[in-house]
Parts: C-alpha cells; structure tokens; sequence
C-alpha cells in the first residue's frame, strides 16, 4: 500500500506593545492539577532551544504551538511512535490526561487573553483529504479538547488551491503577519492531512517605555565588537534576580498575567555559557531569586521572524518513526491509509518597542506600585549585548514564546 503523508505546521506570532499598570503578578506556578503537562512543555521547550542554539544569529519560537500542533497527532499515535513522541514531547502517556490538561491550559490561555491589556488567540485546524475518513474517536477528541476546526480539501485533484486556502486560514489567524507559511513543495496530491496551529499575542506593557527616551547606543554583538540600534529606557520598580552568571528581569504586561523575562549574562560574551545551564532545575532557581528593586532598565527595539523546519531536529531528538514510512503508527486517526508525518514547519514573529499599536490607544490604565516592602538599592540592568528571553503565561506557567537575541537589528 502506498504510504500517504500528513504534514504538520505550527505558526505563531507574538507582537508585544505598550501600557501601565502595576501590582503583584501571578508566580508562574503552575497549578497542581496542570503541573504535568506545563512541566513537560517546558522541559520540551528547553530541549529544543539547546539542539537549535547551535545555528547562528537571532532565535526565536513558540515551543506551546510545536506542542500544540504534534498533541493533535499524539492524539492518533500508537505503538513505538506514541512512545518517541511522548518521551520527546514529554507527553503524559495516558492520552486522557494529556489531552484534558492541554485543553484546560488551552482554555486557561483564552481567559487570560482576554483580560485588559492583552490579546492572545490559539487556533487549532485540521485539511483532511476529501473522502479519506478520519476515525470518529479522533476527530471527537481533537474537536472537543483541542476545539480543531476540520476542513476537508482535495490534495489528489488541487493540491495548490488546498494549500492556499490553509495558508489564508494561517495568515487569518496571525493577523496577516505570517504568510505563504506553506510553500508550493510542502503540498503534493499524495498529502493527506495537515494540521495548523497558530497562536497570536499581542501585550501592552505594565509600566511603558516613553518613547522620548529611546536613543541610539552600542549593543555588543561579541566582546569586543559592537553595532549601533535603538535602545529604549526606564527607571521604575520590576522584579530582578542577581545570580553569579546573569541577571533576570520581568517586564510584566497589563493585568500581570502574562510577562517576558530577560536572561542576561553579565559578561559580554557569557550567551554560550548561559545557554549551556538553561535547564528547568536552573530556570526555577532563577525565578526564585526574583524581588523587586528599582531598576534603571535599557533594552533594545526588537524585529524578528524566523521560520524552522524542524523535522531534522525533532528526529535527532528522539521521534525518528513519526517521519519514516512503513515504522509510523498513526492508526488512531484512520484505519484506511497509514500514514507518516513528512514535515513540521515552524513560523514565528516578534516585535517589541515602546510606541505599542492601535490597541494600545484605546486602552485604560491603573496606577499604582510593588508591594509596600523595603525596596533594595537601585540596580542597573543594561541589555547591551547578547541575552536569551521568554515569555510565559503567569497563571499557568505555560512557556509561549522563547528566544535569543544576537544582534537587534536582524529582521530573520
């Protein structure tokens, strides 16, 4: 029997902006009942950084997305095949428990999306091929935790009016930031399936950076080697940590559900070092030391998109049968062909600057401070050279968006 391919294709987009408002925010942790899942995805998350930090220049990736898109096709695994992508993904194995606590994260996220000062959409899609049923178990599970739209297309008779139609849906849900993410190779007529997630964020800062006080400066790209960007500034109250390689700063979005922190290596040419201990076990330890401080905050204005095909890396990592023929097992998406996943794309966009968008104009603000605690002396944190960030959802803890910047002003 012919084996028919399926091809997977996580997009995200993450567009930061401006605002105020303080208070204490969530602590990250995720609650009891989550912890498996948010655990796993970060731990995912941090694994996948360390195979893809050996490219050169800027990084950046929303390891919820990949996770998103490949628990769809978890869902339909068995065998050895919903083995790899367990121990890879760091899945529960008991797929109930999996795909609950994905769906309440997922459900989790859509609240706090919602809140003042931040937008955050997740969309789950699946093309099968017209004709080609799916299992009724999967498609129940997929529509009611993952809530996947599924739209059937015809690969075999228009495999370029398929992929044009998902590519509209893609560029739909990242508001038109993320296009043509399928190209004219990645959709043939022996495609069967594929499936999309996308995720779009876009923030408005806690405590805003005006924009009279951006200015140009040095931003050290090596130790002895520097380029000139724009670099935004403040001096106001965030939560940092001094450990003995780097500091950590917070830098919360309105309501304080969601926040990016900034890992900077206190030496110049410290990235590769701090990249090297980017384990889960160092990252709580990190986060624990964070208290707030009056800090004198310089960052630079950040443009970057980047596209991954990662199905190279996902196979050194452990998922080798997800991608061969004849070893796949997908039997629990459909019993009529077997198939194999041939590709997992990955696209993502980032802007972060002082000036916001539209949706900054409209919106209210709150005054206020950090807790009324003794506030140590001032602190200075100056990301004048290379740094590695995230950005996390603070009531569950989930990691959305991680990456590095080398040099501000590379666009990809």
């Amino acid at each position: 029997m012919k084996r028919l391919s399926m091809f997977l294709l996580p997009a995200c987009l993450a567009l930061l902006c401006i605002g105020i408002s303080p208070s204490d925010p969530p602590d990250g942790v995720p609650p009891p009942d989550l912890k498996p899942v948010v655990d796993g995805n970060t731990q995912f998350a941090l694994e996948l950084y360390a195979k893809l930090r050996d490219g050169e220049g800027n990084l950046f990736f929303s390891p919820y997305s990949i996770s998103s898109a490949l628990a769809i096709a978890y869902a339909g695994a068995g065998g050895a095949t919903e083995q790899q992508m367990a121990d890879v993904m760091h899945f529960p194995l008991d797929q109930d428990e999996c795909h609950t606590q994905m769906a309440k994260i997922r459900r989790a996220l859509a609240r706090d999306g919602k809140r003042r000062g931040t937008e955050l959409r997740i969309a789950n899609g699946l093309w099968p091929q017209k004709g080609q049923p799916l299992d009724r178990s999967y498609l129940r599970l997929v529509q009611g935790k993952h809530a996947a739209s599924v739209d059937y297309v015809d690969y075999r008779m228009g495999a370029g009016r398929a992929r044009d139609r998902i590519n509209a849906w893609i560029e739909r849900n990242t508001e038109h930031l993320i296009k043509n993410a399928l190209g004219a190779s990645d959709v043939t007529p022996d495609t069967r399936l594929i499936i999309a997630n996308t995720i779009y964020f876009k923030g408005e800062w806690a405590r805003r950076f005006e924009k009279a006080l951006t200015t140009p400066g040095p931003f050290w790209i090596s130790e002895n080697e520097s380029v000139d960007t724009s670099m935004m500034e403040q001096k106001n109250e965030f939560l940092l940590a001094d450990a003995d390689l780097l500091q950590v700063l917070e830098l919360p979005y309105k309501a304080h559900d969601m926040s990016m922190l900034v890992f900077l290596p206190k030496a110049r040419g410290g990235l590769a070092e701090l990249e090297a201990q980017l384990t889960p076990e160092n990252l709580a330890g990190w986060l624990g030391g964070l208290e707030w401080h009056t800090v004198d905050v310089r960052l630079p204005k950040l443009k970057m998109e980047s596209r991954l095909p990662l199905r190279g890396t996902l196979t050194a990592m452990g998922m080798a049968d997800v991608f061969a023929p004849g070893a796949a097992d997908f039997s629990g998406i459909t019993r009529e062909s077997m198939f194999f996943i041939m590709a997992v794309q990955h696209a993502a966009v980032v802007e972060v600057d002082e000036a916001g968008t539209v949706a900054a104009a409209a919106t209210t603000t709150h005054g206020g401070c950090a807790p009324a605690t003794v506030t140590p002396p001032p602190a200075t944190f100056h990301a004048d050279h290379p740094f590695v960030f995230l950005i996390r959802d603070n009531r569950t803890g989930t990691v959305l968006f991680l990456g590095r910047v080398v040099d501000p002003r590379q666009q990809d």
